[in-house]
């Protein structure tokens, strides 16, 4: 049955995607070009999800402040002088002023409002209400309003509706994946920032497939055969994943296939030899090799455009060798990066083409249908709703 706050997408479209593989279709364009619809993934899968804010490191001393938008809500980040990471929304108590400006951080001992002066612990408690002129005002009426914060292996995750389930359920079994690379210990050493001409979704399903590999990605293909492609089974939460295996040359990613880092040392032998690559849903990739890993943390600004934080995180050893560069990494992937969003910037511009039909998928598109069933389920239901793992099911082994 259709929850009475799904999404504006007409059911029997998105029925055609909810088919078994080998009968699905993909998403409708309108997933992809109405305003309508982007709107509501704002209210009901970024301000109504878990969504990662950027890594734990950003605010690494007490006072640390930072200040962004999830979706339409504006909140603060603030890690408080016991060294605990504390949310709130970034409205004043008095009149609502921003208490910092999206997009910027600060330092200090507590937070000031910049409009009539109200001060506020680093808690959040009211302290100070300067030149209020009324003896009678009980600040302890005036927190600030808290927003649900939690750390998952050194990133932050952030649900500003407070509804969301809690964050272990939409993580599910990923740690299964993910805890062999002690990403809470890696140092991020390279990132860019890129604005894609493309919804989000679509950048997403391009991660999740190698089907294009053999056509635009000419350097990948060298240190990696886009066939090794193989989904992890067993997988619960909002996630979905896989991996692929090195060529005999190769060693990691590259465009030689060399690295100049070292191996991450909590990884198992036996895993360094693959590359794994997951998508948290909404707005999280995480692409796990050997020496390093990358990150893609998708910020949807349009129903066409997307800005995408890329970072590659390396393991503190990494520094004591002479000849480290992260450039070995970030290079290659920058250039696959560009390739990707050509890509995706062509498939937007055609989405609302009177010529786009909702086309069939390949079995090398397991994990790109797995992903559109877990957003058209979500439009029909309101919220991104994580898989349960069928108790038949094997935990995830990359």
């Amino acid at each position: 049955m259709r929850d009475d706050s799904a999404a504006p997408i007409d059911f029997a479209l998105l029925d055609r995607v909810l088919q078994p593989l080998e009968r699905a279709r993909t998403l409708p364009g309108e997933a992809y070009a109405s305003p309508e619809v982007f709107a509501w993934e704002q209210r009901h899968f970024t301000e109504g999800s878990w969504v990662c804010a950027g890594r734990a490191t950003d605010l690494d001393r007490p006072g640390d402040q930072r200040a962004l938008r999830i979706g339409s809500i504006s909140m603060l980040l603030v890690r408080t002088g016991a060294g605990q990471l504390r949310g709130f929304y970034n409205v004043c108590r008095h009149r609502g002023h921003e208490l910092l400006e999206p997009g910027t951080s600060r330092s200090g001992r507590g937070i000031k409002c910049p409009y009539h002066g109200w001060v506020y612990g680093l808690d959040g408690e009211c302290r100070a209400t300067p030149r209020f002129g009324s003896d009678d005002l009980d600040r302890a009426e005036f927190p600030l309003v808290p927003v649900r914060v939690e750390e998952w292996h050194g990133w932050v995750f952030v649900n500003v509706s407070g509804d969301a389930p809690p964050l272990a359920e939409h993580l599910g079994n990923l740690d299964a994946v993910v805890a062999d690379y002690r990403a809470e210990r890696l140092v991020a050493l390279a990132s860019h920032e890129y604005e894609v001409a493309a919804n989000w979704k679509i950048v997403i399903e391009n991660y999740l497939e190698c089907y294009h590999c053999s056509s635009i990605h000419p350097e990948l293909c060298k240190v990696t055969p886009p066939e090794s492609d193989v989904q992890f089974p067993g997988a619960s939460g909002a996630w979905i994943g896989g991996g692929m295996l090195l060529r005999d040359h190769a060693v990691t990613m590259s465009l030689t296939g060399e690295s100049f880092g070292v191996p991450i040392p909590s990884v198992p032998e036996g895993r360094r030899r693959e590359i794994g690559y997951v998508a948290l849903l909404p707005n999280l990739l995480v692409s796990l090799h050997p020496d390093y890993v990358m990150t893609h943390r998708l910020v949807p600004l349009a129903p066409d455009r997307t800005w995408i934080e890329c970072a590659w995180l390396f393991p503190p050893e990494a520094l004591e060798r002479a000849d480290f560069t992260p450039d070995y990494a970030s290079e290659f992937w920058d250039i696959t990066n560009r390739e990707d969003w050509e890509a995706c910037q062509s498939v937007q511009r055609n989405v609302a083409s009177p010529g786009y039909r909702q086309g069939p998928i390949s079995y090398w598109e397991s994990d790109v249908w797995v992903a559109m069933t877990l957003v058209a389920r979500g439009y029909l239901e309101g919220r991104l709703s994580p898989r349960l793992q069928s108790p038949l099911a094997a935990a995830p082994e990359a």
